[in-house]
C-alpha cells in the first residue's frame, strides 16, 4: 500500500516490547480511523493507550502531527507527569495530557481514553439536557455516559481531580461546552463505545432540528434494551469482531498506521 505524504518518522519497533508494539499499532489505528470518519480537529485532540506491562506509561499523539498522519512509531510514550520515556523530537499536547493522565491515573481499567470534539458532540455538549436515548444506537452510551462542567481550556491540572470525581465509574462523558470521551480497557472497546456516543449525538441534533414531534422509546423499550445490552456486552464484540474488521479496512486503504 502506498505511504506517500506520510512523514519520514524511524521505526521503533526493536526498541519495544511485542506488547507495547501492538498497543502502538491500534492506537494508530483508531488515529486514522478517526480521521476517517471526519472526527479529528486539526492537530488536537487525543487518544492514549497504556503501555501493557509498564509504570502507568501511557501512549499519546505528538503535537503537531494530524490524525492521518499517525504511526505506531510517532506516538509518544510518557509517564503520569508527562515525562518522555524515549527518546522523540516531538512534544505532547498540554492538554490532551492533563485530561489522559488524569483519566490512567485513576481507572485502572483505562486502557484506552479517546477525546473528540466533533460538530456533534459538541453541539450535544451545549444543551442543558445532555444526552436523549431517542434510538436503540443511543442506548450503549446512554447507559454509561457521565458529565464533566467546563473550565476552560483543559491545562489546568487542578482540574484533573473534578474531572476523574465526574466519570466516577462511568466509560462515556460529556464535556460540557467542549466534546465528548470515552474509556475502556481495550482501544477496541473505547472506539466502538465512541462509535455509538457519536452516532447517538448526530442522530439526536438531527432529529431535533426537523422540530416535528417526536416518538421517544417508553420506558418499558429501554428497560429492555438496557437488560439485552448487558447480554451483548458480554460477548466483548468490539475486541473479537469489531477491531479486526476495523484494521482490515484500513490496511485496505493504507498499510503505514503499522510502521
Amino acid at each position: 500500500m502506498s505511504n506517500l505524504g506520510v512523514l519520514d518518522i524511524p521505526s521503533v519497533k526493536d526498541q519495544v516490547s511485542e506488547e507495547e508494539w501492538q498497543a502502538r499499532v491500534d492506537l494508530a489505528a483508531a488515529y486514522r480511523m478517526c480521521a476517517h470518519l471526519g472526527w479529528d480537529d486539526l492537530i488536537y485532540t487525543h487518544i492514549s493507550a497504556r503501555v501493557p506491562n509498564s509504570d502507568h506509561h501511557f501512549l499519546i499523539n505528538p503535537l503537531g502531527l494530524m490524525f492521518e498522519e499517525m504511526t505506531a512509531s510517532s506516538l509518544i510514550k510518557v509517564d503520569l507527569n508527562g515525562k518522555a520515556q524515549m527518546e522523540t523530537s516531538f512534544i505532547p499536547n498540554a492538554a490532551g495530557f492533563v485530561i489522559h493522565s488524569a483519566v490512567h491515573a485513576a481507572r485502572e481499567d483505562a486502557g484506552c481514553v479517546l477525546h473528540l470534539h466533533t460538530d456533534y458532540g459538541v453541539a450535544v455538549s451545549n444543551l442543558k439536557s445532555g444526552l436523549e436515548p431517542l434510538c436503540q444506537s443511543a442506548i450503549p452510551a446512554w447507559s454509561v455516559v457521565a458529565y464533566h462542567d467546563y473550565e476552560g481550556f483543559a491545562v489546568n491540572q487542578g482540574e484533573q481531580e473534578r474531572l476523574v470525581a465526574d466519570l466516577g465509574d462511568k466509560n462515556a462523558m460529556i464535556l460540557r461546552n467542549h466534546g465528548t470521551l470515552t474509556a475502556a480497557s481495550t482501544t477496541a472497546q473505547a472506539f466502538e463505545l465512541m462509535f455509538f456516543l457519536e452516532k447517538a449525538c448526530k442522530v439526536q441534533i438531527l432529529t431535533r432540528a426537523t422540530g416535528m414531534e417526536l416518538h421517544a422509546p417508553s420506558q418499558e423499550s429501554l428497560d429492555n434494551a438496557l437488560r439485552d445490552l448487558r447480554v451483548v456486552a458480554g460477548a466483548n464484540g468490539a475486541d473479537r469482531f469489531v477491531w479486526p474488521a476495523i484494521l482490515r479496512k484500513l490496511d485496505r486503504m493504507d498499510t503505514s498506521f503499522r510502521t
